[in-house]
């Protein structure tokens, strides 16, 4: 059990650490970070689809049998990352900016990131209950959509108003909360031995809704040729990663 808290509590805070990613961004123009960052979604997306489909559910399989109960809890996680992305555009307001009507997207940001990152947390917690090399591959795709996402949190950040070291402040502040949703994660452990198999198929449903609902979109906004080539082997990319991984466990 030392060894789990050890790797999850590692992973979280490398998961953790990637908030900072947006101070590397400064230095290089709109124009070019819009450039990176759309194979970076790609990545992002091929990486979260291979972890579902060829970590998280075969898994799942293999432990419980793929029966009712799972696709009622994947029913459940999709649903909980639709209401929270339905959740802060609700909140976001579509007014001008004015000192009378001031935007509150930076908070509603930095709520709905934090609550994301939570469940992150209690994901690597999950993930590594079961076992050693889900736990790696979980965290590597996460990972791989946490650089993209960090990137754009703190643009927003920027954007509404926050000076650089406070947005880097703020932005940390809500990524740590993944580190809480470990300790629970793996806390939860000591109350339910089968905590794993109600929060992985939520996982697996997250990772799903993330990548089809969320970045896949972003890509169609992309119509010139050669750059939608170079999106697919990115995606396809981010997949292959994940299933030379499955040779580790």
């Amino acid at each position: 059990m030392l060894n789990i808290w050890f790797y999850s509590l590692v992973s979280v805070f490398i998961v953790s650490s990637v908030s900072l990613i947006g101070v590397v961004t400064l230095s290089i123009s709109l124009e070019k970070l819009r450039k990176i960052l759309i194979f970076l979604v790609s990545f992002s997306a091929g990486s979260l689809l291979g972890d579902a489909f060829l970590h998280i559910l075969p898994e799942i399989s293999q432990e419980t049998g793929f029966n009712v109960s799972t696709a009622v809890l994947m029913f459940g996680g999709l649903m909980t990352f639709f209401i929270l992305e339905k959740y802060i555009h609700w909140t976001h307001c579509h007014e001008p900016l004015s000192e009378e009507h001031p935007h509150h997207l930076a908070t509603m940001n930095l709520v709905g990131d934090g609550l994301h990152n939570f469940l992150d947390g209690l994901i690597i917690a999950a993930s590594y209950l079961v076992s050693i090399p889900l736990g790696i591959a979980t965290t590597l795709a996460i990972i791989f959509h946490e650089i993209p996402q960090e990137i754009g949190d703190f643009g927003v950040l920027i954007h509404s108003g926050f000076s650089k070291a406070k947005a880097i402040w703020y932005n940390m502040l809500s990524a740590w909360v993944a580190v809480i949703g470990t300790i629970v994660g793996l806390l939860l452990k000591n109350f339910s031995g089968h905590i794993s198999t109600v929060i992985l198929p939520i996982a697996a449903a997250g990772f799903i809704y993330i990548a089809t609902a969320d970045l896949i979109p972003e890509l169609h906004k992309e119509t010139k040729m050669n750059r939608s080539l170079l999106q697919i082997f990115s995606l396809a990319a981010g997949f292959l990663i994940m299933y030379f991984l499955t040779f580790i466990e």
